[in-house]
């Protein structure tokens, strides 16, 4: 890389995962605001990442306060522990996709920085699996696994016409352009949501299946309703699941993409349910669960698959029936049998 190329300023700022069942309390989603006021105190370039991220353009930051990039990483680490005793991990790159990647493979609580410049975006790519590159999902990676391409290296040493070949012309042009380190996304401060979440933190490591699904029925029924409430639909799932690990290891995630767009409780729980059993941690001491509904849309223009069961028609109905009594007498009014113990 030579001496001109671009100073890298584009942060991807995580709250990390707490260290101890104390610290656990206070990570909920209330932290997010609390980690954009403190990057906005560094640029006016901010965007939300729900439940617990945050990307930001410190390019101008780094010019002002005369200090380099993981000199301000450390003063948002150091004012984020002392004002909400909340770490951050945080990795930095010239644009949104290396910044990204940078924070997926920093140390939990650490700082990563990814040179500037196309050739040392790629450089660092190069070794890891496809889908570190945003867009790519398991199925996509699939189909380019099984030719070989199973690395964001041999992605951009394979000619344009198989990538596209396999995945689409312009998928495979987009896909083959990052891997090369070519990235030409934006920190788009204020965005329309994307996304909605919601997290559930244990008082202690907490062992007990049951108490985790618990958990997870709580989250789904919020989410729920929130979704109904604005006029809106998920197309997927992102479930997060952060477990006590002396050495710091990263939150386990699991995606999955819903049959069909939608705002059903019941959907969302069994789709919920479905994931947390395929994490297989039902020996593991967790500290804390969140699950992000993504792809969302608004539902007057979702299709829905008409149903001949009548037991789904009354459950949606009874669902109908507790947003009216919950948009009158508040969230608790109503909620599931089992959150009522």
């Amino acid at each position: 890389m030579t001496a001109a190329a671009p100073c890298p300023g584009v942060f991807h700022v995580r709250l990390a995962a707490p260290r101890s069942a104390a610290a656990a309390a206070a990570s909920t989603p209330d932290a997010l605001p609390g980690l954009l006021e403190l990057l906005g105190e560094f640029t006016p370039v901010v965007q939300a990442l729900p439940p617990d991220a945050a990307l930001a353009d410190l390019t101008g930051a780094v010019r002002y306060f005369d200090r380099d990039a993981v000199h301000l990483a450390a003063m948002i680490r150091v004012r984020a522990l002392a004002r909400y005793g909340l770490d951050c991990t945080i990795g930095i790159g010239p644009g949104p996709m290396a910044a990204g990647a940078a924070v997926r493979a920093a140390v939990p609580g650490g700082t990563l920085a990814v040179p500037g410049g196309q050739y040392a975006v790629a450089e660092f790519l190069a070794d890891r699996p496809v889908t570190a590159v945003p867009g790519v999902g398991a199925k996509a990676a699939r189909v380019l696994g099984d030719y070989g391409l199973d690395t964001v290296g041999s992605v951009a040493a394979a000619p344009l016409s198989t990538v596209q070949r396999l995945i689409g012309a312009r998928a495979g042009r987009e896909l083959r352009d990052k891997a090369r380190g070519i990235d030409r996304t934006r920190v788009v401060p204020n965005a329309a949501a994307r996304s909605i979440a919601a997290e559930r933190s244990f008082d202690r490591d907490e062992l007990d299946p049951y108490l985790h699904r618990r958990a997870l029925l709580s989250i789904t029924t919020e989410l729920g309703a929130r979704l109904r409430a604005e006029g809106q639909v998920c197309r997927s799932l992102t479930l997060t699941v952060r477990c006590a690990d002396r050495f710091g290891r990263a939150p386990t995630t699991r995606g999955r993409r819903l049959p069909e767009p939608t705002a059903h409780t019941v959907a969302l729980t069994t789709a919920g349910y479905r994931m947390y059993e395929a994490l297989g941690l039902q020996r593991a001491r967790v500290r804390g669960i969140a699950l992000r509904a993504e792809g969302l849309g608004a539902a007057d223009r979702a299709a829905h698959q008409l149903s001949l069961d009548p037991a789904d028609d009354k459950a949606r109905r009874v669902e109908a029936v507790a947003d009216r009594i919950r948009a009158k007498f508040g969230e608790g009014a109503v909620k599931p049998g089992t959150l009522a113990a």
